[in-house]
């Protein structure tokens, strides 16, 4: 069966070698996949991809390949569901027309007033209802709902349209020492460098050196010179949490490509938008913050600076004093963007989101004007456009 598989990528035109062939091969041999259609696509992309820009192509693929298979019976049809599957299917399936009808609640004020209010009527719990706080449901408050503007009380996030979240979320930091895909970013990075000779003299200059040797009749005359440098300096801020979670991976091999290519590198992490602060350690973000106004003074406007992050948020995140879905932020989101590319000479953003999907989301539109368009897609391409930009 498998071997149709591999002729129906050779169809697409994804370039597949035998050898990677028998590489999928034995890993199924080894057991590790068995009976999971995801966990098979993962191992399949892994063995048989060796470039992120044929990922396209490798999903087309796969789908028609898989298209008209029979399914196996899932064994676990019979067992006891649990109760929080339960919960999170009394959730209404809305089309997006649907969606489009609900009327949505109008200012932060207002939603704010009539959350307020809503907790004061209710005594009791409710789940799939359209008015007060609970789970499922159209309900702008509560959880694993559907509504386009409210609060979410707990859980993951299904529309990313929520203003508010409350509750206190712990995330991972970004592991730098990830190797997946870094070698294909570490040379799309490579653009953005400034090559100086910088300190002792270290490096054997080899035409010097044949130069003086041949003035001195053939004596050698060994010219040293110090070593070539990259000068570039570069500030890098992740998005992290949230809607970010499906892009840990991609955003792990950025930043493990950025530590090993930059030497004046500084990171820094955000949750949805910028505020007064930003951290450096996801597990002590609540308590050891770095105001903003100090990495503006600290670092000169020559440093580069990358924003990580899907830019999909409630417009208020952005816009609006006290528009965090964390805390109250007393300036709006918008303003401290400015202050950063009034300061810095360059900024851009890289988004994990697909590109064509932007301009179906307010809040990328505002980031996008904020940066002065130099929003890129966080591809191969788009990161090779952006150091293209930055190195200028």
């Amino acid at each position: 069966m498998l071997t149709k598989l591999f002729y129906t990528l050779k169809q697409y035109q994804v370039p597949v070698s035998v050898r990677e062939y028998l590489d999928l091969l034995n890993a199924l041999n080894q057991g590790l996949v068995f009976a999971d259609s995801d966990e098979f696509y993962r191992l399949a992309r892994i063995c048989l991809i060796k470039d992120e820009k044929h990922f396209d192509k490798f999903d087309r693929a796969f789908k028609h390949f898989f298209d008209g298979l029979d399914t196996l019976a899932n064994p676990l049809d019979n067992a006891a569901i649990p109760e929080d599957w339960l919960r999170k299917e009394i959730e209404k399936t809305l089309t997006p027309e649907e969606l489009a009808q609900i009327e949505k609640m109008g200012s932060l004020d207002k939603l704010m007033e009539e959350f307020e209010k809503r907790l004061q009527e209710q005594h009791k719990r409710h789940q799939g209802g359209n008015r007060m706080v609970g789970t499922g449901g159209t309900s702008p408050f509560g959880a694993y709902g559907a509504n386009p503007e409210g609060i979410r009380l707990a859980g993951t996030s299904r529309n990313k349209s929520a203003v508010k979240v409350w509750e206190k979320r712990e995330f991972k930091n970004l592991d730098d020492s990830l190797e997946l895909g870094v070698r294909n970013l570490q040379v799309a990075l490579r653009r953005l460098r400034r090559f100086a000779r910088q300190g002792v003299e270290e490096e054997l200059d080899i035409n010097d050196t044949i130069r003086s040797t041949a003035h001195k009749g053939g004596l050698l005359d060994i010219k040293m010179v110090p070593e070539r440098k990259n000068r570039v300096k570069v500030l890098i801020f992740f998005d992290i949490g949230g809607s970010m979670d499906p892009y840990v991976e991609v955003c792990e091999a950025l930043f493990s490509a950025a530590r090993s290519e930059f030497k004046h590198l500084h990171y820094f992490y955000f949750h949805n938008f910028i505020y007064e602060s930003v951290w450096q350690d996801n597990n002590r973000r609540w308590s050891e913050r770095l105001p903003l106004w100090d990495i503006i003074h600290k670092y000169g406007p020559d440093y580069r600076v990358i924003f990580v992050g899907d830019a999909t948020m409630s417009p208020y995140e952005i816009l609006s004093v006290g528009g965090s879905v964390e805390h109250f932020n007393e300036e709006a989101g918008a303003v401290w963007m400015q202050r950063m590319t009034q300061h810095f000479q360059k900024v851009v953003w890289l988004n994990p989101e697909a590109e064509r999907a932007w301009q179906h989301t307010q809040s990328i539109g505002h980031v996008r004007k904020l940066v002065d368009n130099k929003m890129y897609p966080l591809t191969l391409q788009g990161i090779e456009a952006a150091t293209r930009y930055l190195s200028k």
